[in-house]
Order: structure tokens, then C-alpha cells, then sequence
């Protein structure tokens, strides 16, 4: 650095004094808008830099937030995958509620019933589009056999119709081939239900003769030699005349609530028809007379006759007959004096209550016959 200055000291004085002088005369000189030169080129000198200086604190802050927007986002998928969590515990927790709520009605059902029943519960559907099977865990280990019945709470269910060591498949009262003798509650009309593949079932064997009602109870009959007599099978919903007979629907009411638990009957025991309910007569209320008015005259209440029923016009006539025995006039005979029905009638006589003995009436001796003289 010295050799260079020393070299070329005289130009590098010449070069400092023209920057002065470029200085002074900017400081000096002033631009259209009265601005000094020097501030100008500060300025410009100055702008880039700040620019740049921005631009990387812009994108500082930038960044600050990404990586904020970042964190936020991992926080709300953690809140969201709690939330699912929470979610399925949720339903996984009302579904066991469910489960012991009905398993617990099943253990009531079986410990009132006579017969010897056998929870289990179902695992999977049948296969098929319209299939109306189901498999339950119970299979022959625990006793179970092809043919037995399952039933609900509700009413009957289907049948097993096959048996596998720790499963079996249960045909539902609305599959097809299904049957069960059933007889009807109120007129004891006996048929044969059956599934057709549908929600409903027909029952057959019915003649137009006989008399089956709609909302009719159906209960089975025990002819069919699987269900138990006395179990809830349906309710007629349509029974009208046909040509082979009568035609009657019923809907199965052993479905209405699900089969997600059911009981297999491996020990049945016949029951009884219960007696339809009679049908409950309204009630009525029937207000008592209503008080009189103050200052109304008394109605005098005549002495009933015959009949409970009293109505104004016996009142009346009462009244009026009262009066006319009063004033010495018999109705219904020669007319003579008309009696003056404005007065009123004479009180009525004091009637003693019940076991009092009302002292007799003082008598008068009676007056002496008048002695003709000869």
C-alpha cells in the first residue's frame, strides 16, 4: 500500500482533491426540487442497499411464518387424528352400552321363560345381495343343532339352519322357504307364516270363513314342532278374501329391534295364548249440580217416587200437585175452584232419619155424638 501511494502520490492527491471538490460543489448545488445534489446521491446510493436489506427481512419473516404455519398445521392434524380417536371410542363405547343393555334384556328374558334358552350373538351377515342369513358364535360344541328355533325378546327370529362346530348359520322368519304354525290371538285361527324374501310375510292355510282381524296378534301354534306354542310371531296388516282362501300379511315383529343378539331355544317348553286385552272404555267425568245463586229462592226438592231420574218438569209437577192438595183441590176430577199456583206450597213434613222412632201424634178424644131427646 505504501509503494502504491508513494508511486502515484501526486494522482492520488489530484483524485482526493477533485472528490472534494465534487462534494463541495454537490453539497452547494441544488436540484429543480430544491434538493442538494450530495443528498441525492445518497439517497440513490442508499435505496438498493435498504431494498436489499427489506427483501431479506421480508423474506425472514416470511420463512418465520412458514415454518409457524407449519407447526400450526401439524397441530391441527394432531387435533384432528385426537379428535377421530376420541370419536371412535365414542361409538365404540355406546355400541358395548347397546350390546349389554340388550344382553342384559336377554338375560331377563331367558331367566322369566320356561324354556331353556341359549344366548349368542351374531358375527356376520349371510352371503348374497338378498340374503337373510345370518351366523351366530354358537355352534355345536355348545349344543346347538339344526332345526332349533331362535327367537328375541320380541317374538321369534328364524331358525338354525345349519350347525358347525363354533358357528351357525340362522335363517331369518323373512328368508325364503322359512314356515312356522302360528294361530291368531283373538279368534284362535290356526295358518302356516311364511318368508318370501321380503319384510312382510304371508300366512296360508286360512279360509275365507274364518275371521282374522287387522292388528290382529299372531302367536305361534307349536303345530310346526320347532317353535314353543305361546311366542309373539307377527301382526296382521292386511285380511281380505281370496279365491283359494283368505289372505292374510302379517309383519314379523321378532325383527323390529334387530338381530345383533339372539337366544336359541335348546330346550322348549309350550306356553299359553295370552287373552287379547279388552278395549279400554273412555272415561268420563261428570260434573256435580252446580251451587246456587245467593239470594235465589229455595227450589223445595219433591219426594222422588218412581225412578232415579228427576228432570224440572217432575219438579214442577210435584210442585203443583202441593199446591193443589193444599188449597183443597184434586187434580183430575169435577173442575171447581182453580187453585192459585203463585202461593207458594206448604213446607214438607220432617222426615225422621233413619232408626229414630218419631213419637206418635197426640190424639184428641173424640167428640160426643149429639143425643136426640125423645
Amino acid at each position: 500500500m505504501e509503494t502504491f501511494l508513494s508511486r502515484y502520490r501526486n494522482i492520488s492527491v489530484l483524485l482526493l482533491l477533485l472528490a472534494g471538490q465534487l462534494l463541495l460543489l454537490a453539497y452547494q448545488v441544488k436540484t429543480g426540487e430544491d434538493v442538494r445534489l450530495i443528498r441525492v446521491w445518497a439517497v440513490s446510493a442508499a435505496a438498493p442497499l435498504a431494498s436489499v436489506s427489506e427483501w431479506i427481512r421480508e423474506r425472514g419473516a416470511r420463512m418465520g411464518e412458514v415454518f409457524a404455519v407449519e407447526g400450526l398445521r401439524e397441530e391441527n392434524a394432531r387435533v384432528k387424528a385426537e379428535l377421530g380417536k376420541l370419536r371412535i371410542e365414542n361409538h365404540l363405547m355406546k355400541a358395548e352400552l347397546e350390546s349389554a343393555e340388550r344382553a342384559k334384556a336377554l338375560s331377563i328374558y331367558a331367566a322369566t321363560s320356561p324354556s331353556k334358552l341359549l344366548a349368542a350373538r351374531v358375527i356376520f351377515l349371510g352371503t348374497g345381495a338378498n340374503s337373510r342369513t345370518v351366523f351366530v358364535d354358537r355352534g355345536t360344541r355348545d349344543g346347538v343343532l339344526k332345526g332349533m328355533a331362535v327367537i328375541t325378546p320380541d317374538g321369534i327370529a328364524g331358525r338354525v339352519s345349519a350347525a358347525y362346530p363354533t358357528a351357525s348359520l340362522v335363517s331369518l322368519v323373512t328368508s325364503q322357504g322359512f314356515a312356522a304354525g302360528v294361530i291368531s290371538q283373538k279368534h284362535k285361527v290356526k295358518g302356516t307364516m311364511k318368508g318370501i324374501g321380503s319384510s312382510v310375510c304371508p300366512v296360508d292355510h286360512i279360509e275365507n270363513r274364518d275371521t282374522v282381524e287387522v292388528g290382529e296378534w299372531l302367536y305361534t301354534s307349536g303345530d310346526d314342532r320347532i317353535f314353543p306354542r305361546g311366542l309373539p310371531a307377527g301382526i296382521v296388516r292386511t285380511a281380505r278374501e281370496g279365491r283359494g282362501g283368505k289372505e292374510v300379511v302379517a309383519e314379523p315383529i321378532g325383527l323390529r329391534s334387530g338381530v345383533n343378539e339372539v337366544l336359541i331355544v335348546t330346550g322348549g317348553v309350550h306356553g299359553l295364548i295370552p287373552e287379547p286385552l279388552p278395549p279400554s272404555a273412555p272415561a268420563v267425568q261428570i260434573l256435580p249440580p252446580p251451587p246456587e245463586e245467593p239470594g235465589a229462592a229455595p227450589v223445595d226438592e219433591p219426594t222422588v217416587r218412581e225412578g232415579p231420574a228427576r228432570t224440572d218438569a217432575d219438579r214442577l209437577m210435584e210442585r203443583y200437585r202441593r199446591v193443589g192438595e193444599s188449597q183443597g183441590h184434586t187434580f183430575g176430577m169435577s173442575p171447581g175452584r182453580v187453585p192459585d199456583f203463585n202461593k207458594a206450597p206448604p213446607p214438607k213434613p220432617a222426615v225422621p232419619p233413619p232408626g229414630e222412632v218419631q213419637p206418635p201424634a197426640e190424639s184428641k178424644p173424640p167428640a160426643a155424638a149429639p143425643v136426640k131427646l125423645p
